[in-house]
Protein backbone atom coordinates (compact mmCIF):
# COMPACT_ATOMS: atom_id res chain seq x y z
CA UNK A 1 0.00 0.00 0.00
CA UNK A 2 2.87 2.38 0.76
CA UNK A 3 4.32 1.76 -2.71
CA UNK A 4 0.97 2.57 -4.35
CA UNK A 5 0.69 5.75 -2.32
CA UNK A 6 4.15 6.86 -3.36
CA UNK A 7 3.29 6.24 -7.00
CA UNK A 8 0.14 8.35 -6.71
CA UNK A 9 1.83 11.16 -4.82
CA UNK A 10 4.96 11.51 -6.92
CA UNK A 11 5.05 11.10 -10.68
CA UNK A 12 8.79 11.71 -10.64
CA UNK A 13 9.16 8.60 -8.51
CA UNK A 14 7.41 6.57 -11.20
CA UNK A 15 9.77 7.95 -13.84
CA UNK A 16 12.76 7.16 -11.63
CA UNK A 17 11.47 3.66 -11.03
CA UNK A 18 11.36 3.01 -14.76
CA UNK A 19 14.92 4.30 -15.02
CA UNK A 20 15.98 2.00 -12.15
CA UNK A 21 14.37 -1.02 -13.83
CA UNK A 22 16.13 -0.14 -17.09
CA UNK A 23 19.40 0.24 -15.21
CA UNK A 24 18.88 -3.14 -13.55
CA UNK A 25 18.25 -4.78 -16.92
CA UNK A 26 21.30 -3.12 -18.44
CA UNK A 27 23.53 -3.92 -15.46
CA UNK A 28 22.78 -7.64 -15.60
CA UNK A 29 22.97 -8.02 -19.38
CA UNK A 30 25.63 -5.59 -20.61
CA UNK A 31 28.39 -6.77 -18.20
CA UNK A 32 27.82 -10.35 -19.36
CA UNK A 33 28.31 -9.32 -22.98
CA UNK A 34 31.45 -7.38 -22.05
CA UNK A 35 32.73 -10.35 -20.07
CA UNK A 36 32.24 -12.63 -23.09
CA UNK A 37 34.13 -10.16 -25.29
CA UNK A 38 36.94 -10.01 -22.75
CA UNK A 39 37.14 -13.82 -22.55
CA UNK A 40 37.53 -14.05 -26.32
CA UNK A 41 40.23 -11.34 -26.31
CA UNK A 42 42.03 -12.93 -23.35
CA UNK A 43 42.18 -16.32 -25.07
CA UNK A 44 43.69 -14.76 -28.21
CA UNK A 45 46.34 -13.04 -26.08
CA UNK A 46 47.14 -16.19 -24.12
CA UNK A 47 47.49 -18.26 -27.28
CA UNK A 48 49.89 -15.62 -28.60
CA UNK A 49 51.89 -15.88 -25.35
CA UNK A 50 52.07 -19.68 -25.67
CA UNK A 51 53.18 -19.40 -29.27
CA UNK A 52 55.90 -16.84 -28.44
CA UNK A 53 57.15 -19.04 -25.59
CA UNK A 54 57.48 -22.08 -27.89
CA UNK A 55 59.19 -20.01 -30.60
CA UNK A 56 61.69 -18.76 -28.02
CA UNK A 57 62.75 -22.45 -27.74
CA UNK A 58 62.79 -22.84 -31.53
CA UNK A 59 59.72 -25.03 -31.35
CA UNK A 60 57.30 -24.31 -34.17
CA UNK A 61 55.71 -27.77 -34.39
CA UNK A 62 54.25 -28.75 -31.00
CA UNK A 63 50.75 -27.62 -30.17
CA UNK A 64 49.31 -25.21 -27.69
CA UNK A 65 46.28 -26.94 -26.16
CA UNK A 66 42.95 -25.08 -25.96
CA UNK A 67 43.01 -22.14 -23.55
CA UNK A 68 40.66 -22.82 -20.64
CA UNK A 69 38.91 -20.46 -18.24
CA UNK A 70 39.18 -22.07 -14.82
CA UNK A 71 37.61 -19.25 -12.78
CA UNK A 72 36.38 -15.67 -13.18
CA UNK A 73 39.12 -13.92 -15.17
CA UNK A 74 41.54 -16.77 -14.54
CA UNK A 75 42.84 -18.69 -17.56
CA UNK A 76 45.22 -21.59 -18.26
CA UNK A 77 47.71 -22.14 -21.08
CA UNK A 78 48.58 -25.82 -21.60
CA UNK A 79 51.17 -27.37 -23.92
CA UNK A 80 51.42 -30.61 -25.87
CA UNK A 81 55.03 -31.30 -24.93
CA UNK A 82 57.38 -30.64 -22.01
CA UNK A 83 59.34 -27.40 -22.17
CA UNK A 84 62.12 -25.58 -20.38
CA UNK A 85 62.54 -21.81 -20.25
CA UNK A 86 64.05 -18.99 -18.29
CA UNK A 87 61.33 -17.09 -16.31
CA UNK A 88 62.50 -13.66 -17.48
CA UNK A 89 61.66 -14.74 -21.00
CA UNK A 90 58.08 -15.43 -19.94
CA UNK A 91 57.85 -12.07 -18.13
CA UNK A 92 58.95 -10.18 -21.26
CA UNK A 93 56.72 -12.14 -23.63
CA UNK A 94 53.59 -11.52 -21.53
CA UNK A 95 54.50 -7.85 -21.09
CA UNK A 96 54.89 -7.36 -24.86
CA UNK A 97 51.69 -9.19 -25.80
CA UNK A 98 49.55 -7.41 -23.22
CA UNK A 99 51.18 -4.11 -24.13
CA UNK A 100 49.95 -4.38 -27.72
CA UNK A 101 46.31 -5.12 -26.91
CA UNK A 102 46.12 -3.43 -23.46
CA UNK A 103 44.02 -6.36 -22.30
CA UNK A 104 45.21 -5.82 -18.71
CA UNK A 105 47.64 -3.81 -16.63
CA UNK A 106 47.22 -5.78 -13.41
CA UNK A 107 47.71 -9.53 -13.49
CA UNK A 108 49.29 -12.46 -11.69
CA UNK A 109 51.14 -15.30 -13.43
CA UNK A 110 51.82 -18.80 -12.08
CA UNK A 111 53.85 -21.54 -13.76
CA UNK A 112 52.62 -24.86 -12.38
CA UNK A 113 54.33 -28.24 -12.55
CA UNK A 114 51.70 -30.58 -14.01
CA UNK A 115 53.06 -33.65 -12.22
CA UNK A 116 53.14 -32.21 -8.70
CA UNK A 117 50.62 -29.35 -9.08
CA UNK A 118 53.14 -27.12 -7.33
CA UNK A 119 53.96 -23.57 -8.38
CA UNK A 120 57.38 -23.57 -10.05
CA UNK A 121 57.45 -19.82 -10.58
CA UNK A 122 55.06 -16.87 -10.10
CA UNK A 123 55.01 -13.10 -10.23
CA UNK A 124 52.58 -10.19 -10.17
CA UNK A 125 52.36 -6.97 -12.22
CA UNK A 126 50.42 -3.95 -10.99
CA UNK A 127 50.15 -0.29 -11.92
CA UNK A 128 50.89 0.36 -8.25
CA UNK A 129 54.63 -0.36 -8.09
CA UNK A 130 54.37 -1.43 -4.45
CA UNK A 131 52.10 -4.30 -5.52
CA UNK A 132 54.37 -5.45 -8.36
CA UNK A 133 56.33 -8.56 -7.35
CA UNK A 134 58.86 -10.19 -9.70
CA UNK A 135 61.13 -12.70 -7.91
CA UNK A 136 64.67 -13.32 -9.13
CA UNK A 137 64.44 -15.37 -12.27
CA UNK A 138 67.96 -16.29 -13.37
CA UNK A 139 67.55 -20.07 -13.38
CA UNK A 140 66.03 -22.11 -16.18
CA UNK A 141 63.05 -24.20 -15.22
CA UNK A 142 63.85 -27.88 -15.86
CA UNK A 143 62.18 -29.52 -18.82
CA UNK A 144 58.75 -30.66 -17.65
CA UNK A 145 55.10 -30.52 -18.50
CA UNK A 146 53.98 -27.08 -17.32
CA UNK A 147 50.84 -25.10 -17.61
CA UNK A 148 50.64 -21.35 -17.09
CA UNK A 149 47.78 -19.69 -15.22
CA UNK A 150 47.06 -15.96 -15.53
CA UNK A 151 44.61 -14.03 -13.34
CA UNK A 152 43.45 -10.58 -14.52
CA UNK A 153 43.30 -8.66 -11.26
CA UNK A 154 41.89 -5.38 -12.59
CA UNK A 155 38.92 -7.20 -14.12
CA UNK A 156 38.07 -8.88 -10.80
CA UNK A 157 38.35 -5.52 -9.01
CA UNK A 158 36.13 -3.67 -11.48
CA UNK A 159 33.48 -6.40 -11.33
CA UNK A 160 33.53 -6.30 -7.53
CA UNK A 161 33.22 -2.51 -7.41
CA UNK A 162 30.52 -2.42 -10.08
CA UNK A 163 28.26 -4.81 -8.20
CA UNK A 164 28.60 -2.94 -4.93
CA UNK A 165 27.99 0.39 -6.66
CA UNK A 166 24.75 -1.06 -7.99
CA UNK A 167 23.58 -2.33 -4.60
CA UNK A 168 24.41 1.00 -2.94
CA UNK A 169 22.94 3.20 -5.68
CA UNK A 170 19.48 1.65 -5.82
CA UNK A 171 18.61 1.73 -2.06
CA UNK A 172 20.02 5.27 -1.89
CA UNK A 173 17.67 6.54 -4.61
CA UNK A 174 14.69 4.67 -3.13
CA UNK A 175 15.56 6.06 0.31
CA UNK A 176 15.73 9.65 -0.95
CA UNK A 177 12.32 9.46 -2.57
CA UNK A 178 10.80 7.59 0.36
CA UNK A 179 12.16 10.33 2.64
CA UNK A 180 10.61 13.01 0.44
CA UNK A 181 7.31 11.17 0.44
CA UNK A 182 7.37 10.74 4.23
CA UNK A 183 8.17 14.42 4.70
CA UNK A 184 5.32 15.38 2.39
CA UNK A 185 2.97 13.01 4.20
CA UNK A 186 4.07 14.44 7.55
CA UNK A 187 3.46 17.99 6.30
CA UNK A 188 0.01 16.96 5.11
CA UNK A 189 -0.73 15.41 8.51
CA UNK A 190 0.34 18.60 10.29
CA UNK A 191 -1.84 20.64 7.95
CA UNK A 192 -4.78 18.38 8.66
CA UNK A 193 -4.21 18.71 12.38
CA UNK A 194 -4.35 22.48 12.05
CA UNK A 195 -7.88 22.12 10.75
CA UNK A 196 -9.01 19.77 13.50
CA UNK A 197 -11.81 20.94 15.74
CA UNK A 198 -10.58 23.26 18.47
CA UNK A 199 -11.72 26.11 20.67
CA UNK A 200 -9.94 29.42 21.19
CA UNK A 201 -9.42 29.97 24.88
CA UNK A 202 -7.61 33.26 25.47
CA UNK A 203 -4.15 32.76 23.98
CA UNK A 204 -4.67 28.97 23.97
CA UNK A 205 -6.14 26.62 21.45
CA UNK A 206 -8.03 23.80 23.15
CA UNK A 207 -8.15 20.44 21.31
CA UNK A 208 -10.53 18.25 23.32
CA UNK A 209 -10.18 15.20 21.06
CA UNK A 210 -6.42 15.23 21.47
CA UNK A 211 -6.49 16.14 25.16
CA UNK A 212 -4.18 19.11 24.79
CA UNK A 213 -3.78 22.87 24.94
CA UNK A 214 -1.62 24.62 22.34
CA UNK A 215 -0.02 28.01 22.81
CA UNK A 216 2.02 29.16 19.81
CA UNK A 217 4.54 26.34 19.31
CA UNK A 218 4.18 24.68 22.72
CA UNK A 219 1.77 21.90 23.62
CA UNK A 220 0.36 21.15 27.06
CA UNK A 221 -1.01 17.66 27.57
CA UNK A 222 -4.22 17.17 29.51
CA UNK A 223 -5.40 14.08 31.33
CA UNK A 224 -8.80 12.70 30.43
CA UNK A 225 -10.44 14.20 33.57
CA UNK A 226 -8.77 17.59 33.03
CA UNK A 227 -9.99 17.60 29.45
CA UNK A 228 -13.56 16.69 30.43
CA UNK A 229 -13.67 19.44 33.09
CA UNK A 230 -12.26 22.03 30.70
CA UNK A 231 -14.84 21.12 28.06
CA UNK A 232 -17.60 21.82 30.57
CA UNK A 233 -16.07 25.17 31.53
CA UNK A 234 -15.56 26.18 27.88
CA UNK A 235 -19.21 25.40 27.15
CA UNK A 236 -20.23 27.60 30.08
CA UNK A 237 -17.76 30.51 30.02
CA UNK A 238 -18.14 33.10 32.78
CA UNK A 239 -20.87 31.01 34.39
CA UNK A 240 -20.83 29.38 37.80
CA UNK A 241 -20.97 25.60 37.63
CA UNK A 242 -21.94 23.76 40.76
CA UNK A 243 -19.62 21.16 42.25
CA UNK A 244 -22.39 18.56 42.10
CA UNK A 245 -22.83 19.12 38.37
CA UNK A 246 -19.10 18.81 37.68
CA UNK A 247 -18.69 15.64 39.69
CA UNK A 248 -21.78 14.06 38.17
CA UNK A 249 -20.74 14.75 34.58
CA UNK A 250 -17.10 13.74 35.00
CA UNK A 251 -17.19 10.98 37.60
CA UNK A 252 -20.70 9.52 37.45
CA UNK A 253 -19.81 6.51 35.25
CA UNK A 254 -16.18 6.21 36.28
CA UNK A 255 -16.23 4.32 39.56
CA UNK A 256 -15.54 5.69 43.03
CA UNK A 257 -15.33 9.45 43.50
CA UNK A 258 -13.15 10.87 46.25
CA UNK A 259 -14.30 14.24 47.59
CA UNK A 260 -11.00 16.00 47.01
CA UNK A 261 -10.58 14.70 43.44
CA UNK A 262 -12.39 17.65 41.88
CA UNK A 263 -10.30 20.19 43.78
CA UNK A 264 -7.12 18.36 42.77
CA UNK A 265 -7.96 18.45 39.06
CA UNK A 266 -9.08 22.08 39.26
CA UNK A 267 -5.71 22.91 40.77
CA UNK A 268 -3.92 21.11 37.93
CA UNK A 269 -5.94 23.01 35.35
CA UNK A 270 -5.10 26.35 37.02
CA UNK A 271 -1.38 25.59 36.75
CA UNK A 272 -1.69 24.78 33.05
CA UNK A 273 -3.75 27.91 32.30
CA UNK A 274 -1.66 30.31 34.37
CA UNK A 275 0.49 31.33 31.37
CA UNK A 276 -2.46 33.45 30.21
CA UNK A 277 -3.33 36.02 32.90
CA UNK A 278 -6.63 36.82 31.19
CA UNK A 279 -7.94 33.37 32.11
CA UNK A 280 -9.07 32.78 35.67
CA UNK A 281 -10.50 29.57 37.11
CA UNK A 282 -12.31 30.96 40.14
CA UNK A 283 -13.52 29.07 43.20
CA UNK A 284 -16.98 30.24 44.26
CA UNK A 285 -16.92 29.23 47.91
CA UNK A 286 -19.53 26.67 48.86
CA UNK A 287 -21.03 26.63 45.35
CA UNK A 288 -18.62 25.60 42.62
CA UNK A 289 -16.28 27.06 40.00
CA UNK A 290 -16.29 29.55 37.16
CA UNK A 291 -13.96 29.91 34.16
CA UNK A 292 -13.66 33.61 33.53
CA UNK A 293 -11.94 35.25 30.58
CA UNK A 294 -11.31 38.98 30.74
Amino acid sequence: MLFVSIMKENKNFFILLLAVISFCFWSFTSPQEKENDFTALAKVNLRAIGNQLLLSQKDSLSLILPITEIDDFKYRISFQKPLSFEPNTLVEIIKNVFGKTEVSKNYRVEVIDNSTQEVAYSYQINTDDEKTLIPCAGRFLPKKMYFIEIVFLDRISSKFNYNYLFYIFIPLIIGIYYGRFSKKKKSTTILEKKHEKHTILGSFQFFPEQHKLVKKTSEISLSKKECELLEIFVANLNQIIKREELTKKVWEDNGVFVGRSLDTYISKLRKKLKEDESIQLINIHGVGYKLEIK
